[in-house]
């Protein structure tokens, strides 16, 4: 997927080609699309290097569609292994609610409201005047426009087909290997890495405003492979790991909103929720799953603070659950599924969670009260002075006004019957208060 950890990746490669001073970066495609942002950061990385890019879709059985083909547009150099096939480019705003029966599903969208998300699949070409793909409304045709004329000027830029690029845009045009390089969409096809090298080899292309020629037979081969960070930033943007995170996030923050100062559920519950945010910008959303997220969550949190017996956290487990299922639009990328067995353990760690509140309230009704004027009664003290029904008694270190109906003497033991503001009602207790802290 082109995605925010792709162009990171790209981006950076693209940039240490250029400080290497190589004679070339080939960027090896097999992608059914992603983010617009992200291809656009792409392409303005293979415009403004130093030195030439090669695109090659490879190996056979790869495809470059959607975002991909906008990519081997803004090549200097467009390749494919046979076997492969490009195009399939029409944009999809993200959001909103499932589409209608015989609206086409031709991919992701993109944060920014379109993005070039389109699976490939060879289809015929239409008609001029039956066009597949038509707007359905305003913003969706500014978007398509948009688009075409984005990859038209990548084409005129390099000399490529921008009739057959606007109908990849239009229609969803998708392309062999032999039949792009017929119709002038690509260079050339090569079988492997060194074939592609030995055939790019004398071109002459533009490179940064200067006219280049290719020296690339016999170069040597340095693979830039994917570091860390992209591969952990790439498996955050999968969709079951961005549910699990945020998950995480929103059971960490309940805790320390239920318990202050726990500082543990709350540092990792905000972390985890970020991660998860990041994922979230980074793919295709719907905006049921969003209302039901954001319903599950508020469930959630009034279950921790309204006495309901479960029925609202119970809610708010359900509709996480159906929110998990409809969240992202990801069913026309193969790999990107939610996955059932997660949904079910989602739905068992919250009916856990709620059948562990509903016992901690069990246990807590039935002890005594610890705190509060209600802790008091019934607490043990000793009468300091007495005189005329009134005095003062020491309870737990500290000093009381006290009242009682009998006569008490200095160091008698009494009990608290009753509080009214700072004045203790106390009576005798009938044998004195264990003595502790002696050794006899």
């Amino acid at each position: 997927m082109v995605g925010p950890a792709t162009s990171d990746y790209l981006v950076r490669a693209i940039r240490r080609a250029g400080d290497e001073k190589a004679a070339a970066i080939v960027l090896r495609i097999d992608t059914p699309g992603g983010l617009d942002v992200s291809m656009r950061e792409i392409i303005r990385a293979i415009l403004a290097s130093r030195v030439p890019v090669l695109s090659y879709v490879a190996p056979g059985g790869a495809r470059a569609a959607s975002a991909g083909t906008y990519i081997m547009y803004a090549s200097h150099v467009a390749a494919m292994a046979p076997g492969t096939n490009l195009g399939a480019a029409t944009p999809v705003a993200i959001g909103g609610f499932p589409k209608e029966p015989d609206e086409p599903d031709i991919g992701p969208g993109s944060r920014s409201g379109a993005a070039s998300g389109a699976t490939s699949g060879t289809a015929a070409r239409p008609a001029a005047s039956e066009p597949r793909h038509s707007p359905a409304s305003a913003s969706e045709a500014k978007a398509i426009n948009d688009a075409v004329a984005y990859i038209r000027s990548l084409a005129e830029l390099r000399g490529r087909n921008a009739d057959w690029a606007e109908r990849a845009v239009r229609d969803a045009e998708s392309l062999s290997a032999a039949a792009a390089l017929q119709a002038k969409v690509i260079d050339l096809i090569a079988s492997s890495i060194d074939e592609l090298l030995d055939k790019a080899d004398g071109r002459a292309v533009l490179v940064a405003g200067e006219r280049t020629v290719l020296r690339t037979r016999g170069a040597l081969v340095a693979p830039v492979e994917p570091d860390w960070r992209t591969k952990l930033l790439g498996a955050i943007g999968h969709p079951n790991v961005a549910l699990v995170l945020m998950m995480i996030g929103i059971y960490g923050l309940i805790f320390e909103f239920t318990s202050p100062g726990s500082l543990f559920p709350g540092t990792i519950g905000a972390i985890s929720l970020l991660l998860g945010l990041y994922a979230l910008a980074a793919l295709p959303l719907n905006l049921a799953g969003i209302a039901l997220a954001v319903v599950g969550l508020a469930l959630l949190v009034a279950e921790a603070f309204i006495p309901s017996f479960g029925v609202l956290g119970i809610g708010g487990i359900i509709a996480f659950a159906f929110a998990a299922m409809v969240l992202f639009d990801t069913g026309s990328v193969p790999g990107f599924e939610i996955y059932w067995p997660l949904i079910g353990a989602v739905l068992i760690a919250g009916a856990g969670l709620m059948l562990i509140i509903a016992r901690m309230a069990l246990l807590s009704r039935r002890r005594a009260v610890r705190s509060g004027q209600e802790a008091m009664l019934g607490a043990r003290a000793h009468v300091v002075d007495w005189a005329g029904g009134k005095g003062h008694v020491s309870m737990q270190g500290e000093r009381w006004n006290a009242v009682a109906t009998e006569t008490l003497a200095p160091g008698e033991p009494v009990v608290v019957t009753a509080i009214d503001g700072l004045t203790l009602a106390v009576e005798r207790r009938a044998e004195p208060f264990p003595r502790t802290g002696t050794i006899s």
